[in-house]
């Protein structure tokens, strides 16, 4: 069996049981206990990820992006964080929240100072421009409200009261 070869720069903060896979870059980020990060993703500082997420491969998180507990982000997803960026001179950071229990589908870009919601949905190759309401399903270029999904069933261990949900 070969090393594990993945670089962490500036004290990132890695909570108990997390996985870190080979090729992972994490620059003085936070990570949650029981998440996995899989090969391949590069977290910049300052970034905060929950406990029992999951990050599939290919994924790019800059600073500014706070990301709650179990949270599914597919491969090849890109959050970005400044809505004109150039390579040298001023620019302005927009943060980002994914809220607890999202799901955000393969190849998706999450452009920057945008709010996804508890338990919302992103379809597979979509572009976040606006926020994302709770258990909303999101699709397209734009992403767009398709609809509502129900509530996950259980938070921490815990029956969540089913309420019906407005379409």
């Amino acid at each position: 069996m070969k090393p594990t070869k993945y670089s962490i720069i500036n004290n990132a903060t890695i909570g108990r049981n997390a996985r870190i896979y080979d090729q992972v870059n994490l620059y003085g980020c936070e990570i949650g206990k029981n998440t996995k990060i899989d090969s391949y993703v590069y977290i910049e500082e300052g970034v905060k990820i929950g406990d029992n997420c999951k990050i599939r491969p290919f994924v790019f998180i800059p600073t500014g992006v706070v990301i709650e507990d179990n949270v599914f982000i597919a491969p090849n997803v890109t959050f970005t964080n400044d809505k004109h960026p150039r390579a040298q001179g001023e620019w302005t950071r927009l943060d980002t929240r994914v809220k607890q229990f999202a799901s955000i589908g393969a190849g998706t870009t999450i452009n920057p100072g945008v709010r996804i919601g508890k338990n919302a949905l992103i379809g597979s190759g979509s572009v976040v421009t606006k926020n994302i309401p709770d258990n909303a399903i999101a699709i397209g270029v734009p992403a767009k409200v398709v609809g509502y999904r129900p509530p996950p069933l259980q938070q921490n261990g815990h029956k969540i009261p089913s309420k019906r949900i407005r379409r």
